[in-house]
């Protein structure tokens, strides 16, 4: 499954309720058309989203549910129940938050991976992390893969510019586990930059599968000519 993503362009095919492509089969044809353009995996949310993709690709699927909890500022899976969800939808990697922020309930990430651990210890999990100390920590409590996903999403990186090549280099030169370079990849000149770091391989999301943030980027780039 890894040496299947090794080196190449992961798509995260996601759109949120609020947006006009949420749409469990756009998001089908979203990694269909990602996987004939070259992609090696998929990142995708939600198990109505990942049944669909799975129907009509045959690449390595990162899944994660997005949900928020009123007790707590982590949303990607957060709770077993999304976990057991993604390993039920047959979900190849699962991305979990790896924040050192509060889980909904009071619960630790410490705690939390491992009864994670304990319940699917043949499972592929994946670190969404923030910073090298959580990436770090990542690796000593059993993850599998670490992503730069959340740099400049909490309240501690916010501001930090992205892509944080920076982070992707750091951790690639201290971790045995592979890195996952997610993160602001607006072009292919970041993609070639973010691949020289050593990372494992790269997730580039909204630049390909998000026409609105594409379409505003580009109306921001004439607003004040």
């Amino acid at each position: 499954m890894l040496s299947a993503i090794k080196g190449g362009l992961i798509v995260s095919c996601q759109a949120l309720p609020e947006e006009p492509l949420h749409s469990d089969y756009i998001m089908s044809r979203m990694a269909v058309a990602a996987q004939m353009g070259g992609a090696v995996g998929i990142r995708a949310n939600s198990v109505k989203d990942i049944l669909a993709i799975k129907k009509v690709v045959n690449l390595p699927i990162i899944g994660l549910i997005k949900q928020v909890y009123s007790d707590s500022e982590v949303y990607i899976t957060p709770t077993m129940k999304e976990v057991d969800d993604l390993v039920h939808v047959g979900a190849d990697i699962i991305a979990i938050d790896a924040t050192n922020r509060i889980r909904p309930g009071g619960i630790t990430l410490d705690s939390f991976f491992r009864e994670v651990r304990k319940k699917f210890p043949d499972k592929l999990f994946m670190a969404d992390c923030s910073c090298y100390e959580e990436g770090i920590h990542a690796e000593e409590l059993g993850f599998d893969l670490v992503g730069t996903t959340l740099s400049g999403y909490t309240s501690y990186t916010k501001g930090t510019p992205l892509p944080n090549f920076d982070l992707m280099k750091r951790l690639s030169a201290e971790l045995k586990v592979p890195v996952i370079a997610e993160g602001g990849i607006w072009s292919p000149e970041e993609l070639k930059t973010a691949i020289k770091t050593g990372v494992y391989a790269c997730v580039v999301g909204s630049a390909i599968t998000r026409p609105m943030e594409i379409t505003h980027r580009f109306v921001q780039a004439i607003s004040n000519l």
